[in-house]
């Protein structure tokens, strides 16, 4: 039966490459064998196939869970955790029992006045301490630089440090989201899946799977469907300055349905999932009169890996009732192709139709000839 199913796969390859409508019912033109088909089959026979049973969909779950097993409750850290200040942070600075070092001399709070700003050198200037470098430190070490210039000229100066507005460190979530833009980060650690909230969540477009992240020169893809399905802390990120979210549209989030189904098409992914039974129910199924439910592959590329296989195909007996029940557990991943062959007798009858017409335009002309109508 693998066999006839890699023949079979060979044989829909070439259909492809050759531009033949893969529509039921139409016109397939006969395929000459050249060196191009012949290594066509040369690259088919790293194909893997598969028949879809129980055993299949159990291998296929413990695959899904090996790697998350090693990693899922690897949370992120955020302890220890402590804001750095940079240019252009604003401070509240305010001294126990010296209110008039709250605000300096000759200023008068005003709207426009909301604390004391890091300049672009670094530094902030107050009362009795001038130029303090304060950018690259944290609030507990400018607190106690603060200190200690201050007790200069105030015995044990109780002071009161901390940050009203921050304003030198952002991070961006773009995208598919429902408020894109800058966040702040601040003395409160910001996580990804914080930002992604903060932003409004996913929009109905966006793409539930997965996301990109962006942190310096390195890019990556963050599984968020892990987080939010099977609570994989592995995906989440501390952010830094800097760090870019960018959430995709579910546009490739598709998988295509052709051959001899009633409807063929393409088949959103939606953020729960999509099984084989779903798709095939999505297009209006098979074709009962001449569909082989016995030829329903799923074709799906695999990416690069040491045993030189480049795609693994998978195929559903349907006519065993169970296999129903299995084709509604397989789970299909975005951009595989279903495929639904013709059963040998359709074949054969549509082979049939079309030698009907040509074998009465020959029998008329016979006809005529016999008749005399022709000299």
């Amino acid at each position: 039966m693998l066999k006839y199913s890699k023949k079979l796969v060979i044989s829909l390859s070439l259909v492809i490459l050759s531009g033949c409508s893969m529509i039921p019912g139409s016109h397939m033109e006969g395929i000459d064998v050249d060196p191009e088909t012949s290594t066509l089959e040369q690259d088919l026979s790293k194909v893997k196939i598969s028949i879809i049973d129980s055993a299949l969909i159990a291998r296929l779950k413990d695959s899904q869970q090996v790697g998350l097993k090693a990693k899922k409750y690897t949370p992120i850290i955020t302890e220890g955790y402590d804001y750095v200040l940079g240019i252009g942070d604003v401070l509240s600075i305010g001294v126990w029992d010296h209110p008039e070092l709250t605000i300096p001399a000759a200023v008068q709070r005003t709207a426009e006045f909301d604390g004391f700003r890091i300049q672009t050198d670094g530094t902030i200037t107050y009362a009795y301490a001038a130029n303090i470098p304060a950018a690259g430190k944290t609030i507990s070490q400018l607190h106690k630089v603060l200190v200690a210039k201050l007790s200069q000229v105030i015995e044990k100066p109780q002071l009161d440090l901390k940050v009203v507005a921050f304003r030198s460190q952002r991070t961006y979530v773009t995208g598919e989201v429902k408020r894109p833009g800058a966040l702040p980060i601040t003395e409160i650690p910001l996580t990804l899946i914080d930002a992604i909230n903060q932003a409004g969540g996913l929009s109905e477009r966006a793409d539930w799977r997965t996301v990109i992240f962006t942190s310096g020169e390195q890019t990556e893809i963050i599984r968020l469907d892990d987080f939010y399905t099977k609570g994989d802390l592995s995906q989440n990120r501390l952010l830094k300055h800097g760090d870019i979210i960018h959430v995709n549209r579910s546009d490739n989030q598709k998988v295509f349905v052709l051959g001899d189904v009633r409807k063929a098409g393409s088949i959103e992914i939606n953020r729960y999932g999509l099984s084989l039974a779903e798709a095939l129910s999505d297009v209006g199924g098979l074709n009962d009169a001449t569909a082989d439910a016995n030829g329903i592959f799923v074709l799906r590329k695999r990416p690069a890996n040491d045993e030189g296989i480049i795609a693994d195909v998978y195929q559903l007996h349907a006519q065993n009732i169970v296999a129903l029940v299995l084709a509604d557990q397989f789970k299909l991943q975005p951009r595989d192709i279903i495929y639904v062959t013709t059963a040998p007798i359709a074949r054969w009858n549509r082979l049939i139709s079309q030698l009907v017409p040509t074998l009465q335009g020959l029998e008329n002309i016979s006809t005529l000839k016999t008749q005399g109508a022709f000299f």
